[in-house]
This record gives structure tokens, C-alpha cells and sequence, in this order.
């Protein structure tokens, strides 16, 4: 705030009646001693994030090969290690007011149980694989009925750090393990033969449970879970149907519709995240549409970088009228509907 208002400013306010002699130098005061987060600290949140996002891959789908030969004891010590090194790190930055630092760092605590219960069932005996070499990164790239005791712990232990360490970010590990035991459990569904068709299916229905289960956490908490939950649940939904091919003109079209209904949502809901997936979307089935019609013409780069411009123009007029469009849009749906949303956030 300090870097918006100076004491010049505050004076003028005086001058203008709107703060009495002698609440300008108070106000003043007060404003310098409060933290900077929101501005100073911007590029140190991408820093928080952008490394607890480089151990989750080292402790994640980069492991090698090498340390599954360590050994199983070995290997589930520095499991725990890790995993009450940083809950413990996390604990005492949240003790100290960062909490940023300490929601990624549980956050990574939470990704790292997979590995720990890995470690438990080899040493115990009850690794339901046949091959018991199986590598552990597999658990990020394959599909296999075996991990889902590794899924339901991480589950379990992301709630619990929620508790330690109320931070949305910590629902990212858990719907990453809550999706992946989506595919897992399907594949005792399907069956051995779970095809990429029925794998996209699963990804897209999941998607859509996910953002209806957080769609009804939405402005129900005194922190935004929501947000990471909508991510994972875009990210489920909005990639399988992505996906999938298809043959009919109908079909296509249909997709883009899906589309700009969640641009629709991002309005109805002032979540940007949405409007981003949502124009991804528009723009592919566009690129498609210009390139069948435009492929062998020279018009066919102009065409692209209209869609660009036309995707630009879309973000800048909702960023500008976002609170009109939001308010607009709501007041042509019914109560009941109104009701089940969650309230508008600044």
C-alpha cells in the first residue's frame, strides 16, 4: 500500500474532508507497518511454487531406476525423512507467518506418501504386483490396480496436513491421487483391457465430478480451496475431452459449444481459469475450421493471428467488465440456481 499512497495524497484527502487533521499521519503510520506480500513478494510466490514443484518431480515420476536398488528399508527412511522434514519445516514457517512457504512445503510433504507406502508394502509383502521391480515413476505414467493403496493414503494424509496446515495448494496432491484412483479403479471395471477411448472417458467424467463437488465448496470457506480444485478438475476434464478424436462435423462442434460454455462458467462464476480452458478450446476447433478451409491458401497465417487477436480481445473485454457480465448473467437465472453458486469474490 505504501508504494500507492504517499504522505502527499493523505493531505489531499485532508484537504478535501474526507480524513480529519491529524488521521492522514495515523493512517500513514499504520499503512507502512503493514507486510507487503501482495506486491513485493509476487516473485517470490512463483519461487515457492516453481520449487516445490522441482522436488515433487525429483521425489515423483524422475526417480530412477537406481534408487528402487537401495533397497526397500532404505528407501522408505528417506521417505519418511523427507516427508517429516519438511511437515516439520512447514510448521514452523507457518509459525513464523509464511505461510505461502509453509502451504507448498506440506503440499510436497503430501506427494511424497505415495512413496513411503510403496516402500511398506514391498517390505511387508503385500506389493500387489507380480513384478516386484516395478519402478516406482510408473505410478505417474501407468495405469494399474495396484497403486490404489498408495492413492488412499495420500488422500488420507493430504487431509490431515490440511488440518496441520490450512493452505489450498495441499488440494492439488490430493486430487491428482483422488484422479489417478479414478483410472485405477476403472481399470478394475474394464477390466485388464483399459483402452485410451475408455481412459478418456473415465478422465472426462472425473473432471466433471470434481468441479461439481468444488463448484459447491466455492465460497463456502474461509480460504480459497476451491481454486486448486477447479485446476485439477479442468485439467481432468478439459484434457480428456481434448483428446478425443472424432469423425463428425457434429461432434466438433459440439466440443467447441463445451467450450464456450466454460467460458460462460468463468463469467457466472469470475473464475479466469475457465475462460482460459475454455478459449484454448474455441481456438483449436477454429484453427481446425481455418485450416480445412484455408490450408492450401496464403490466407491461411492471417487467419490464425485473427483467431489470436480475437482470443486477446476476449480476455481484455472480460477483464473489463467482469463485474457488469458476472451480474448480468446472474440476474437472468433463477433463485434456486443462484443459490447453489457461490458468491462473488473481489
Amino acid at each position: 500500500m505504501t508504494e500507492r499512497f504517499d504522505a502527499k495524497d493523505l493531505a489531499s484527502a485532508v484537504s478535501a474532508g474526507i480524513l480529519q487533521p491529524g488521521q492522514d499521519r495515523a493512517l500513514l503510520e499504520f499503512l507502512r507497518q503493514q507486510p507487503q506480500q501482495q506486491g513485493r513478494f509476487q516473485l517470490a510466490h512463483v519461487a515457492f511454487y516453481f520449487g516445490a514443484l522441482l522436488i515433487m518431480a525429483a521425489m515423483g515420476w524422475l526417480l530412477t531406476e537406481a534408487w528402487m536398488r537401495i533397497g526397500d528399508t532404505a528407501l522408505l527412511t528417506v521417505a519418511l525423512l523427507y516427508i517429516a522434514a519438511l511437515t516439520l519445516f512447514a510448521l514452523s514457517l507457518q509459525r513464523r507467518g509464511q505461510a505461502i512457504a509453509a502451504g507448498v512445503l506440506a503440499a510436497v510433504a503430501v506427494s511424497i506418501v505415495p512413496l513411503a507406502v510403496f516402500a511398506i508394502e514391498r517390505l511387508l509383502g503385500w506389493w500387489p504386483l507380480d513384478d516386484l521391480q516395478f519402478d516406482y515413476h510408473q505410478y505417474y505414467t501407468y495405469v494399474q490396480g495396484g497403486w490404489l493403496l498408495m492413492e488412499a493414503a495420500t488422500v488420507v494424509a493430504g487431509l490431515a496436513m490440511l488440518r496441520l496446515v490450512p493452505f489450498p495448494f495441499i488440494v492439488m496432491p490430493i486430487a491428482v491421487a483422488l484422479w489417478f484412483m479414478s483410472m485405477d479403479l476403472s481399470e478394475w471395471f474394464y477390466g485388464e483391457v483399459f483402452s485410451w477411448e475408455q481412459r478418456q472417458k473415465v478422465s472426462v467424467w472425473f473432471g466433471l465430478l470434481l468441479l461439481a463437488v468444488f463448484l459447491a465448496v466455492d465460497g463456502r470457506t474461509r480460504r480459497d480451496y476451491a481454486y486448486w480444485g477447479y485446476l485439477a478438475g479442468l485439467l481432468a476434464f478439459w484434457g480428456g475431452l481434448t483428446s478425443m478424436n472424432s469423425d463428425s462435423e457434429l461432434g466438433k462442434a459440439l466440443y467447441c459449444l463445451i467450450n464456450l460454455g466454460l467460458m460462460g462458467c468463468a463469467v457466472l462464476l469470475r473464475r479466469p481459469m475457465f475462460m482460459v480452458f475454455g478459449a484454448m478450446g474455441v481456438a483449436a476447433y477454429l484453427g481446425y475450421l481455418s485450416y480445412d478451409v484455408f490450408a492450401e491458401s496464403l490466407l491461411f497465417p492471417v487467419v490464425i493471428t485473427l483467431i489470436g487477436l480475437g482470443v486477446i480481445g476476449l480476455g481484455l473485454a472480460y477483464q473489463k467488465r467482469r463485474e457488469h457480465l458476472s451480474q448480468s448473467l446472474r440476474a437472468k437465472l433463477p433463485q434456486w440456481l443462484l443459490d447453489a453458486l457461490p458468491a462473488l469474490r473481489d
